[in-house]
């Protein structure tokens, strides 16, 4: 059984699910700086496949809503306007201020912070004004800021001189992503976000953040580039970039951010079935299905925390088509149809999976647990059945009925009697007449 190694903590989620249409914009970040990109950010290694851990649908609420990330047309005119306004600022030991000597950015007038979302809990200022000759960054496009992140009580957390990243991809967290498509080439901007678009309740480890802190972004948009053409990557930086999203999407499962690691896990599959226009060795087309198979499992088990039944079954069957003995992908399957009732199809797919891997307890509990279901459910059947039919399987034995011919001779004698009293008093009679 695979584990995941817990890197960047991501972002809390409640944002609406406009984010899920990122899939259609397959962000490719070129050579080595997606590879190299800060692993505090992006770094997640191995499937997060694990069996064990699916036995618990323990998360039955409802979707979590995603943020949208468009920006409204009245933003990006207060946007503009802020931008053009913006106050000069001095350098003083290292630290940006503006020239009231004010260094506490929650003191500062309100009219120096865009809104961003309009709920005061993330908000964008200009330090430095960029160009804004190009055009700002766009979904699927990449870009390379430099990064340093603080608490508030100026707790240096994280800096990255170079943080490269797919935007709308998920790759970090919401505060940085939404705000770098309002920024220009080479603006310094300061970001104050609450942990909702942060770290969230859980905070993360690396960085060592806090749970529920707000934390200060200062970040210089440095390049803004086109994703290249996936039709023309080499196998080897395709495999890399599928990985990166897949990882991504692991680090989201864990968190239960089951709707953005489903994202991220679109994300790569679709990454990985791009047609190519470049020829794959055997061995990288095998690296390839190996990662399709990972993304379809984990996919699975997402939806299935999300009470997404047949999206998940979906998934499983698709990982089975390629790998028809993979273990995870007929457990995943068995349990999704042990949930819709259907305990007749999930037996066979379960014991197939035990038959594999006899080894692993959590199939076998499920296997042992849906079988007492199942007799259970017979002995209801049955139950309802007769109640239906009235018990007439087995016919009541009725007592038997008194013979006509079986008279009491009590009954007998009398009658006897009065019938010879009636002829004496019949030739009395007659004699006397």
């Amino acid at each position: 059984m695979e584990e995941v190694v817990w890197g960047y903590q991501g972002a809390a989620g409640d944002a609406k699910s406009q984010i899920l249409e990122n899939k259609q914009n397959v962000a490719l970040t070129s050579g080595k700086n997606l590879i190299d990109t800060k692993a505090s950010l992006l770094d997640s290694r191995e499937d997060v496949e694990m069996t064990n851990g699916d036995t618990d649908e323990d998360d039955t609420s409802e979707l979590p809503s995603l943020e949208d990330i468009g920006l409204p047309k009245e933003l990006e005119a207060q946007s503009t306007a802020e931008e053009s306004s913006e106050p000069s600022v001095i350098e003083v030991n290292g630290e940006t201020m503006s020239r009231t000597g004010n260094l506490d950015s929650s003191q500062e007038p309100d009219d120096e912070w865009l809104q961003v979302l309009g709920n005061g809990l993330l908000k964008k200022k200009v330090l430095v004004a960029g160009q804004n000759k190009e055009p700002r960054p766009q979904k699927g496009q990449n870009v390379i800021v430099q990064l340093k992140m603080t608490l508030e009580d100026g707790t240096e957390v994280e800096e990255d001189p170079t943080l490269c990243f797919t935007v709308g991809d998920g790759d970090i967290i919401q505060a940085l992503d939404l705000c770098v498509q309002l920024m220009d080439q080479d603006e310094v901007a300061l970001i104050i976000s609450d942990a909702k678009y942060a770290y969230g309740s859980l905070g993360s480890s690396q960085p060592n953040v806090p749970s529920n802190a707000t934390v200060h972004l200062e970040i210089k948009l440095l390049s803004v580039s086109d994703s290249p053409d996936i039709e023309l990557i080499s196998g080897k930086e395709r495999l890399l970039m599928a990985n990166k999203k897949r990882e991504r999407g692991n680090v989201y499962f864990l968190r239960s951010e089951y709707v953005f690691a489903i994202n991220s896990y679109d994300i790569a599959l679709n990454i990985v079935n791009s047609t190519s226009k470049v020829d794959f060795v055997e061995e990288e087309e095998e690296e390839l299905m190996e990662v399709k198979v990972k993304c379809l499992n984990n996919l699975a088990a997402a939806q299935l925390k999300l009470e997404h039944f047949e999206a998940a079954l979906k998934s499983s069957e698709a990982a089975l088509k390629h790998q028809p003995n993979n273990v995870k992908a007929l457990f995943r399957k068995g349990k999704v149809l042990a949930l819709q009732g259907e305990y007749m199809e999930a037996i066979p797919v379960l014991r197939k999976a035990a038959k594999l891997e006899p080894s692993n307890k959590t199939i076998q509990a499920e296997l042992s647990q849906l079988l007492k279901k199942q007799s259970e459910q017979r002995s209801m059947e049955q139950a309802m059945y007769r109640k239906m039919l009235g018990n007439m399987a087995v016919s009541p034995r009725s007592s038997p009925s008194p013979s006509p011919w079986k008279i009491p001779w009590k009954w007998l004698f009398g009658a006897t009697v009065v019938a010879i009293g009636g002829m004496a008093v019949s030739v009395i009679i007659a004699a006397r007449t």
